[in-house]
């Protein structure tokens, strides 16, 4: 690995004939990469982003495999190494940024426990959210995972919130790589389809009018356009969706997104939070999890569940941990040191 402008490791293929021979290795040609670079502080960040007291800060470029952009903080702790500091890549919720909560919130937090946090903007990050087919995030997050990697970093820790715990738990799920020692999903719903059916739309008029605007845009060829018809919430809320969004979320009949499948796939230690005052996460949703990761065959190795306490009415605030982010820091970091990271 050489270090230029920017770090790139990839999959290599001889130009000759297409299999790779390390006595031929000068003559190979690169197929696909995965590339990172730290970059100028951006403009427009929040209080979260400010200069703390023995923590490092660093804003990082890296692409994909397949050449999507992501944008990312790394916060980390001065006077440890790598190699012997815990990292916790961070994945974002449906249209989030690690520009915010909760992301944003416990970066220089678990840093200043001695954790390393990486946390960046998948592909369906701000008003791309809706946009994306499901199989593509796991590229977005193996991305962080091997600039993770390049860096030093031997324990990672894979943390989604939202929407990212579903990606979190489908990418833990398909890659039992050894220094991947834990799970952490914040917010995390059970069964996506079933609940945006009956529980986000609501409406089964118009959810039948999405499937068919999604099928008459598969047979167009239009995967990635947004959909003639909105997905309209029971909050009031109109949704753009594409066809490759909705066939592999929302859907039942086509839909990945069912965690109560992947989550007893999960070959490791597992924690679950949840704020009491968290509007969108149902209060059983949780138990979904639980019971899946308690069932016949499951594979997990362990798994808690902590519901953060909190006096304020339900809202979309709680969902996001907002005036609950030093007791959330507090829970994860007091758990990961209860695993031994």
């Amino acid at each position: 690995m050489k270090r230029l402008s920017a770090v790139l490791f990839g999959i290599a293929l001889s130009s000759a004939g297409g299999a790779f021979a390390a006595a031929t290795a000068q003559t190979a040609t690169v197929a696909a990469s995965i590339r990172y670079e730290f970059v100028a502080t951006p403009a427009g960040l929040s209080d979260d982003f400010k200069p703390a007291d023995k923590t490092d800060l660093k804003f990082l470029a890296i692409q994909a495999i397949d050449g999507n952009k992501i944008d990312g903080a790394l916060w980390q702790p001065q006077g440890k190494s790598a190699a012997d500091t815990t990292m916790v890549v961070m994945i974002h919720g449906s249209g989030g940024s690690y520009r915010r909560a909760p992301e944003s919130a416990l970066g220089g937090r678990l840093a200043a426990k001695g954790y390393a946090a990486l946390a960046i903007d998948t592909r369906q990050h701000d008003d791309k959210i809706n946009t994306e087919n499901f199989f593509d995030i796991r590229r977005d997050i193996d991305a962080a995972v091997y600039t993770a990697r390049s860096l030093g970093y031997r324990k990672l820790v894979i943390q989604g919130h939202s929407l990212g715990n579903i990606q979190v738990q489908f990418y833990a799920a398909t890659n039992w790589d050894r220094d991947i020692k834990a799970v952490m999903l914040l917010g995390a719903f059970g069964n996506l389809p079933w609940k945006t059916r009956n529980i986000l739309v609501q409406n089964e008029e118009s959810f039948q009018q999405l499937i068919a605007s999604a099928k008459q845009a598969l047979s167009e060829g239009k995967l990635d356009t947004p959909l003639s018809v909105k997905m309209h919430y029971f909050t009031g809320q109109e949704v753009p969706v594409t066809a490759q969004h909705f066939f592999t979320y929302r859907w039942d009949k086509t839909s990945m997104a069912d965690g109560t499948q992947w989550i007893k796939r999960l070959p490791y230690p597992v924690l679950l939070v949840r704020d009491k005052a968290d509007a969108l996460i149902q209060p059983f949703e949780p138990y979904m999890l639980l019971d899946a990761a308690h069932s016949e065959g499951s594979l997990v190795k362990s798994i808690e569940f902590k519901l953060l306490p909190n006096t304020n009415a339900p809202s979309l605030k709680g969902h996001y941990f907002e005036g609950n982010e030093q007791a959330l820091a507090d829970t994860l970091t007091s758990w990961l040191a209860a695993q031994g990271l």
